[in-house]
């Protein structure tokens, strides 16, 4: 990796080697921030707080080998990476305003997808894990992980149905909690469409009805305007003396008659006057119909209006104009048709809740059965890790147990409580030594304990669900002496099948190391590309004296440092 700008690193390169590295230093010389940079490489979230004072932004570039047919290689290849001769080159930039950008191969990528690649490429481990594991729901994970599919199996169905089971119950609490509101809305609508049911309006019927009101309340006036405008175009019978429309057209008419084949332009006028003429009498026979047939019955016109007062008190409620009320009443009813399937669509929800609640109890009790199967394995396991820890007598088990709750589901009895991961309850138990009791390592372990512990866990995980490369934090805090030099002959084993980083401030862990790094600040208090240097021969018995005694000059400290690398080397 190439660390620029990045907390108290102005700029480093740090190489690690393929089996056991350790990194080292004074506290505050910015050791944490190797792991941090890793982290930001694999995805971890991006804080401007970082970024180094002064700078705008901190890069952090790494090159990491990849196995052939690795499934990081072959998810990298899918978000359009391209590997260097089988390396896959990664690089994170954070900016002093908080922007990131990630670069996979070359090419930009979201964070995510740095993020998806760091669960195939690297398990990361600090005193913050340990404070995980402590919690019931992080021990749950970390044996239903060793369980494998014997729990994921299960573990996805009962999800599913869990899911469903939500959903329904959620369903059918909403329609029985709201039966007095549905019943009131039910009601409310009936009477609607009950009223609009006793109208019975037609579609268009109230423009229909607004015209003919309109022609029924002005009925004398409109008679007495066709009667006049009758005789003017057709004559008034008992006045022979009067002069109308059609006579004047009519003589017109005959006049050009006379003389029109003596100019075709005065025949085209003598057409179209003839045309007139004929307008003129069929208007003049409409106008004498329309006045006999005109009704003025003040019967009618109450009966009319009796019939827009109706349908106009179905559109104040119901709608703008008839079709609104018109379809307001399809809706009504369709509504009307879905309450009152309610009762119907209870009685099929509680049936497929039992149902569910059944496939739930079995799918959990399928869960509780593999888990406590795998518990067992994954105890024994982590207990003989522990005896190769300077724990020789420690007994580690896991109580595997159903909640119960009160408002739960009733299953033999009992009233099981169901969560999203099944009914189990997992807790992880420590017994330091004979005699003592089991008791969770939250109360029972102290922090040694607990670091061993962890580093048991994840060489057990590391015999089933292998990645390539280990990063541990810190985890040897709180252990010393012959306990410490146990943990660095595990990790040395451990680093013979994957590649494994130990920030460490204990010489017994950093001696097993194949490769020590130091990490060390110059005088302005920064780390230069120089200031992570590969610790060989030397200087490496004085990086360890002074981890020993607190100065490299002690003949004492370099005595026993000598010791501690002669060890490791034989038993390497």
């Amino acid at each position: 990796m190439r660390i620029r700008s990045l907390g108290v690193i102005d700029d480093a390169v740090v190489e690690l080697s393929p089996g056991f590295t350790a990194v080292t230093g004074e506290t505050g010389a910015g050791k944490t921030m190797v792991v941090t940079s890793l982290g930001l490489l694999l995805g971890g979230r991006a804080d401007p707080a970082l970024v180094r004072i002064g700078a705008k932004s901190a890069v952090v570039e790494g090159r990491i080998a990849l196995r052939a047919g690795a499934t990081a290689a072959i998810r990298a290849e899918e978000a359009g990476a391209e590997l260097d001769e089988g390396a896959l080159l990664v690089s994170r930039t954070v900016s002093a305003e908080g922007r990131s950008r990630a670069f996979l191969g070359g090419r930009s990528v979201p964070v995510g997808v740095l993020a998806e690649l760091a669960d195939e490429l690297v398990a990361v481990h600090g005193q913050t894990d340990q404070q995980g594991l402590l919690r019931p729901a992080r021990q749950r994970e970390a044996l239903d992980r060793y369980a494998g599919d014997a729990v994921a199996g299960p573990l996805t169905k009962y999800a599913e149905a869990y899911r469903r089971l939500r959903a329904v119950a959620g369903e059918l609490e909403e329609l029985t909690t709201r039966a007095r509101e549905r019943a009131q809305e039910a009601d409310l609508l009936r009477f609607g469409l009950d009223e609009i049911a006793a109208v019975e309006p037609l579609a268009g019927e109230d423009v229909e009805l607004a015209a003919e009101a309109e022609r029924l309340g002005h009925a004398e006036a409109l008679a007495s305007a066709a009667a006049l405008a009758h005789s003017a175009l057709a004559g008034n019978p008992e006045d022979p003396e009067s002069v109308d429309a059609t006579t004047l057209v009519a003589g017109a008419h005959r006049a050009l008659e006379a003389v029109r084949s003596h100019d075709p332009a005065l025949a085209a006028l003598a057409e179209r006057i003839g045309e007139v003429g004929i307008l003129l009498g069929d208007v003049a026979g409409e106008l004498a119909g329309y006045a006999d047939d005109l009704d003025a019955d003040p019967l009618r016109l109450a009966a009319v209006e009796e019939r827009r007062a109706a349908l106009t008190g179905l559109t104040r409620k119901y709608g703008q104009d008839i079709e609104g009320v018109l379809a307001w009443a399809q809706q009504g009813a369709a509504r009307v048709t879905e309450l009152d399937g309610d009762d119907d669509r209870i009685g099929e929800l509680t049936a497929e809740r039992d149902g569910l609640r059944g496939e739930l109890s079995a799918l959990a009790q399928e869960l509780t059965d593999a888990r406590t199967e795998a518990a067992a394995r994954f105890a024994d396991a982590v207990t003989a890790e522990l005896a190769s820890l300077a724990m020789p007598h420690a007994r580690v088990s896991f109580a595997v147990r159903q909640v119960e709750d009160a408002e739960g589901v009733e299953v033999d009895g009992r009233t099981v409580a169901y969560g999203p991961s099944g009914a189990d309850e997992v807790e992880l138990l420590l017994a330091p030594h004979p005699g003592a009791p089991a008791r969770p390592i939250a109360k029972g372990a102290s922090g040694g304990e607990l670091s061993r512990v962890m580093l048991a866990v994840e060489v057990v995980f590391a015999g089933t669900d292998p990645v390539p490369t280990y990063l541990f934090d810190e985890v040897d805090a709180g252990v010393g002496g012959r306990a410490a030099v146990e943990i660095g002959r595990r990790l040395a084993k451990l680093a013979k099948s994957a590649q494994v980083v130990v920030v460490t401030h204990l010489p017994q862990v950093a001696a097993f190391a194949d490769r020590q790094l130091l990490v060390e600040k110059t005088n302005d208090g920064t780390v230069t590309r120089s200031g992570v240097t590969v610790l060989e021969g030397e200087d490496r018995v004085r990086e360890l004296s002074r981890m020993l005694a607190g100065q490299d000059d002690s003949e004492t400290a370099r005595a026993h440092a000598e010791e501690l690398l002669a060890t490791a080397r034989a038993e390497g």
